[in-house]
């Protein structure tokens, strides 16, 4: 069973940060957790952020939710 999560790295320079993406995989080596990256995606948006870890989660939540329409039988 394969072990991947998406790890996201956070940077500043001067007054913005900047997030970048890996696809990383844990393995143990001699009693050690030795991460390894698999894919790196890159700069990503702070938006996407949620949507990548959703996408290679073993759970997959639901990131859209409908919006409940409420009608009111109340008269003004």
């Amino acid at each position: 069973m394969l072990k991947l999560f998406v790890k996201v790295l956070t940077k500043t320079y001067g007054n913005k940060k900047h997030y970048y993406a890996s696809l990383v995989e844990n393995n143990r080596v001699n009693g050690k957790v030795v991460q390894t990256v698999k894919i790196n995606f890159g700069a990503v948006e702070k938006e996407q952020i949620p949507y990548l870890k959703a996408a290679y989660s073993r759970n997959k939540p639901r990131l859209v939710y409908d919006e409940k329409v409420v009608e009111s039988s109340e008269k003004f």
